[in-house]
């Protein structure tokens, strides 16, 4: 894991461009539309360098990968069609204001004159950059692992059912070339939903959570509150519009609008200029509360669900374990999947990374400031989340023969048992032998026989 770059291999001119721009103020606060150079940006620079060495993430020498299971989120989308309606109400609703007020409102002159090319086919769809994200994910990998990814290594791909990761997925593959035993650089990547979307098979948490709208009330009192209230009051004047036709989601479409011009088109969009740093910090809070209570600590439903998936990557890390005990060549040294940021962040819940003392809440933004639930530095555009198994020789005891660790984003994640950044496997397993031996998928999201939807049931 020494720092350096990925062999033979040139930045595309897209990344030469990719220089600072106008919205870097506010580039930190995009949470889940966050682009992954956000949380690395050493890429920005050069999207194939492995950035500097953290501080103990080098193996001992006589330590060598075993197993490899990578989470991926798709890379970066376009909006979805719900998204491009929405942005083409609010850019209509400028084109329908007198040509005579252009003058007060030179912003709203600005976005008059921009061009709405979105349309609602590209539905979230990838957008060549995430085609990128995945190429270039894929050969930082390589890099970093060599003998995981040799020549004639199997690996197992596998995909959410939506078009953006099937393609991400491909793009993965492409981005490895040849040499590994699937062969072609097309590759079809399989589609398991039932792992990478899990919650759309858990009853309880449809029912109780995505289809509940008592569920989301603390993101509706935020939107109602004052943080918010000042930040439309803003746009509207900036806009010239009535504050009352402005709605906390027109708002916030806007503010996205001005992320996914970065992160797609990498240009600094007339839409951001409606914004301050302030203003951004209110709407990334505004996200992070909907990932919170939807996908995050907000209710136990939400990170239980993905025991499934957890489950998974334990069964293939036993596997993996059994097989080198008994000599035999590692079945599955490379597994490669992807899903969504709702696929990683309930997982990574379950595990218990960035769980704040206090939970965010509509009326303690100020308070959260620096929380660690900041969803674009967690699952932003391609995050990753990668368990590395190692089998080591020359140890002292049994126990430490095989060894494990977990980077979240390229980085190293410390272990809540022993903070530290690598894990005899037999301690990893053990610190989740309660989730491991009792969160049963079926069990937990069946629908409760008495018809619940108070959130303080949940």
């Amino acid at each position: 894991m020494a720092p350096g770059r990925a062999a033979g291999a040139l930045p595309s001119a897209a990344f030469l461009l990719l220089l600072p721009l106008a919205s870097a103020g506010l580039s930190g606060y995009f949470g889940t539309k966050s682009r992954y150079e956000e949380v690395n940006p050493h890429l920005v620079r050069d999207p194939l360098s492995l950035g500097p060495a953290a501080a103990g993430s080098r193996m001992p020498a006589d330590c060598a990968p075993l197993q490899l299971r990578a989470l991926l989120r798709h890379g970066t989308r376009y909006p979805t069609a719900g998204q491009i309606r929405r942005l083409g109400e609010l850019h209509a609703r400028l084109l329908r204001r007198p040509a005579a007020a252009a003058a007060a409102c030179p912003a709203a002159a600005a976005l008059t004159a921009w061009q709405m090319w979105y349309n609602e086919s590209l539905d979230g769809r990838l957008a060549p950059q995430g085609r990128r994200d995945m190429e270039h994910l894929a050969r930082r990998l390589a890099a970093r692992f060599p003998a995981l990814f040799a020549a004639r290594r199997r690996l197992v791909l596998a995909s959410s059912s939506k078009h953006r990761c099937r393609q991400s997925g491909a793009a993965f593959r492409r981005g490895l070339g040849p040499s590994l035993s699937l062969g072609s650089d097309e590759v079809e990547v399989e589609v398991n939903d039932s792992l990478m979307r899990f919650f759309d098979y858990c009853a309880k948490f449809v029912a109780l959570v995505e289809e509940n709208d008592a569920a989301m009330c603390q993101v509706n009192a935020f939107k109602e509150g004052p943080e918010m209230r000042k930040v439309s009051e803003k746009v509207a004047s900036a806009l010239c519009l009535p504050v009352e036709e402005l709605t906390a989601d027109l708002v916030q479409v806007a503010f996205l609008t001005c992320s996914y011009e970065l992160a797609i088109k990498n240009v600094t969009s007339p839409w951001c200029s409606l914004f301050s740093e302030e203003d951004a910090k209110v709407l990334e809070y505004l996200n992070d509360l909907k990932q919170y209570w939807k996908r995050g600590y907000g209710y136990d439903i939400n990170s239980r669900s993905s025991c499934i998936l957890f489950q998974d990557i334990f069964q293939h890390l036993d596997k993996a374990v059994e097989e080198s005990k008994s000599s035999k060549p590692i079945s599955s040294p490379l597994i490669v999947q992807v899903g969504h940021a709702e696929t990683l962040q309930p997982l990574l819940a379950l595990m218990g990374f960035f769980k704040d003392d206090e939970p965010l809440k509509a009326n303690n933004y100020v308070r959260q400031t620096h929380r660690k639930f900041r969803s674009g530095r967690i699952v932003p555009y391609a995050a990753n989340l990668v368990f590395v198994l190692y089998h080591c020789d020359q140890v002292k005891t049994s126990k430490e023969e095989y060894q494990v660790q977990m980077l979240l984003n390229e980085k190293l994640l410390s272990f809540h048992h022993s903070n530290e950044t690598i894990s005899t496997y037999a301690d990893f397993k053990d610190y989740y032998k309660d989730i491991l031996e009792n969160c049963h998928f079926k069990e937990e999201c069946e629908l409760p026989k008495v018809n619940i939807t108070a959130i303080d049931e949940l």
